[in-house]
């Protein structure tokens, strides 16, 4: 993700493209130094896609004026330590989530930058998805009445590398002591696409599995499987919607996507993809009515219409990177502060809490 979604698609896109043009002419053009254990690796990545600057050494890069931002994208459990160390440098910090391990820990680099008076943000990219903003736009034109109930599938097989095909995720997913778990890797998505699209949650039941309980690593040896690979979860909104997410790496698709959204309304429903968008008003919902015996007449998938293409998408996670090196030059708003990181990660725990207790937890409110 780090080299494909935020390096390749995002900052050398932006350099591609001839940097950030603001409307007063001034342009912002991000250098960037690589940083990373590996200076081979590094090399090999600068020369693949023409940056100039790379090395070993973090701590110099964060003593050096000319470095401003500091971004993010290790493990989970290395994240903390390195973006207080610049945040003490006076760096302003952008970083992948979840941002810490704990909600705790979560929450004090929210406030030590807040303290520090940097600038920060977390990564938030489902939210520029061309599919969900098709979506933000049927529930702000008001098309489905009053939102009942939101339901998510997200997930795919992972082969577990015993067979031919080779894994598509890394083996530390599947080991809990390396920080794993759908849970822990997607619970933070789902906690701010329901507070952006459809408000904030007041409770929530949680529960895990570990399907599959071996797997084959990087190396080629079989270790146990630690962590959670599915999660079934149901959020209870302060404003009375429902919503349910099932997320899961040992499930084999049979949907439009890899992951969809239906809403449902009392005026109209949606289902939405990571790039399409279908809806179905109250006019063309068809009338079922119930009997298992005799083949159904209706052609449910006939009565739904596409969402056009009104606009442009361009990648999600630039998007993002462009709105935040704004902020960051020009002080423009930006909504998606270490807090909301802090939030995600709250989630995260309430979840794991809700499966242990086998109940549903209330969703305290973190204060800015």
């Amino acid at each position: 993700m780090g080299t494909n979604q935020h390096l390749i698609r995002s900052i050398c896109a932006i350099r591609d493209e001839g940097g950030i043009k603001l409307a007063d002419g001034e342009i912002i053009m991000p250098d960037p130094i690589l940083v990373g254990r590996n200076p081979l690796k590094l090399r090999d990545l600068c020369q693949a896609h023409g940056i100039t600057r790379s090395s070993t050494d973090l701590d110099a890069c964060l003593d050096d004026p000319y470095n401003t931002i500091y971004f993010d994208a290790q493990t989970t459990g290395r994240r903390a330590d390195a973006v207080k160390k610049a945040i003490a440098k006076g760096k302003h910090v952008y970083c992948e989530k979840p941002t810490a391990v704990s909600s705790e820990q979560a929450y004090d680099l929210y406030k030590t930058a807040v303290d520090a008076g940097v600038k920060n943000g977390v990564v938030q990219d489902k939210l520029w998805l061309p599919g969900l903003v098709k979506l933000r736009t049927l529930i702000d034109s008001g098309f489905f009445g009053e939102i009942l109930s939101v339901r998510g599938e997200f997930g795919y097989w992972v082969f577990d590398g015993k067979g031919p095909v080779v894994p598509q995720r890394p083996s530390w997913n599947y080991r809990k002591e390396d920080d794993g778990g759908i849970i822990s890797d997607m619970l933070c998505h789902w906690q701010y696409v329901i507070q952006n699209l459809f408000g904030d949650i007041d409770s929530l039941t949680c529960t895990g599995a570990t399907h599959v309980k071996e797997r084959v690593d990087e190396q080629g040896k079989t270790y146990k499987c630690t962590a959670d690979d599915s999660a079934y979860a149901t959020f209870e909104l302060k404003n009375g919607i429902m919503v349910h997410f099932n997320s899961s790496w040992t499930v084999r698709v049979r949907r439009d996507d890899l992951l969809t959204i239906q809403v449902d309304g009392t005026k109209g429903s949606a289902v939405a993809g990571l790039r399409d968008c279908a809806a179905q008003h109250e006019s063309q919902t068809p009338r079922p009515t119930w009997n298992p015996d005799v083949d159904s007449g209706i052609k449910y998938s006939d009565g739904w219409s596409r969402v056009p293409d009104y606009q442009t998408f361009d990648n999600a996670f630039k998007v993002q990177w462009e709105l935040f090196l704004r902020h960051v030059v020009k002080d423009e708003p930006w909504n998606h502060s270490l807090l909301e990181g802090a939030k995600g990660v709250q989630l995260t725990e309430l979840g794991i809490q809700s499966w242990e207790k086998r109940a549903w937890v209330d969703v305290p409110k973190l204060q800015e």
